[in-house]
């Protein structure tokens, strides 16, 4: 008999335990973002003419350090004839106090239908503007800061910190693009243009390739404003969302946006 209740405690025990610990994994103060987010600088690439196999439009990032802002208005390439030149794209950064990043979900909570939506501000990217030929512009690498992102509820918010996108240990999300598609020939001030972004979307130690719709406006020679997004199924990231009483049902799909302004670096 004593036997069968030191196993009963035991079991007890260790099913208490259980639940603290996941708990404390679910509720534990996630860490805060590690230094404010700053864009990964764009290579400046001289404007020569794209070679017929390749596609007209790329976006490409590297760790190279980005010229001075003389070099990047008067930088020249040559091309076939001799002494033709042309003046390098304007380079653009997205404004972080002027831009949101947001993930859309819906769930069925207390028996209710919702839908979740968490923001962040701190997203970081650089855009090379070619106004002459919009058809070269390019955009660099995008970084969205996990660590920020809120809900309206701080329990959900640190149970998406620390279980499902494990911020402590992968802190930012990125967006590498390698194809703008449908970019225009011309672009005039006050016009938008709709185009897409082709791209390898990171998130936690996942890389996936999603495309983004865009739509963009050149508000003046100074000041870009654009909205993206795209639909994606988290469990292709290799995510899943803990079931809690409370939320019956969470949807498979999650809708990831962005709304940006970018101004001359």
């Amino acid at each position: 008999m004593l036997r069968i209740r030191f196993i009963v405690a035991t079991l007890l025990t260790a099913l208490v335990v259980g639940v603290a610990l996941s708990a404390y994994s679910v509720f534990r103060a996630p860490q805060e973002a590690s230094a404010p987010l700053q864009a990964i600088p764009l290579a400046t690439e001289t404007a020569s003419a794209p070679s017929p196999t390749a596609p007209r439009a790329t976006a490409t990032a590297s760790d190279a350090t980005p010229t001075d802002a003389s070099a990047a208005t008067t930088a020249t390439s040559t091309g076939d004839a001799a002494g033709a030149t042309a003046a390098a794209p304007i380079i653009m950064r997205i404004v972080p106090a002027e831009s949101q990043v947001r993930f859309v979900i819906d769930e069925v909570l207390n028996n209710v239908p919702k839908t979740v939506v968490g923001t962040t501000n701190q997203v970081a990217g650089e855009i090379a503007v070619d106004p002459a030929d919009p058809t070269r512009s390019r955009v660099g690498v995008i970084q969205v800061n996990a660590r920020t992102l809120t809900t309206d509820n701080e329990f959900r918010n640190r149970a998406i910190k620390n279980r499902i996108l494990e911020t402590d240990q992968y802190e930012f999300i990125s967006f590498a693009p390698t194809q703008l598609l449908g970019l225009p020939q011309s672009a005039q001030i006050g016009q938008s243009y709709t185009f897409q972004i082709v791209g390898e979307l990171t998130i936690r130690d996942v890389t996936r390739e999603v495309t983004f719709d865009v739509t963009v406006t050149p508000v003046s020679a100074t000041r870009l404003e654009g909205s993206a997004a795209t639909t994606i199924r988290y469990a292709d990231f290799g995510i899943s969302i803990p079931r809690v009483p409370q939320v019956a049902s969470v949807a498979d799909e999650v809708r990831l946006e962005i709304d940006f302004v970018a101004a001359p670096a």
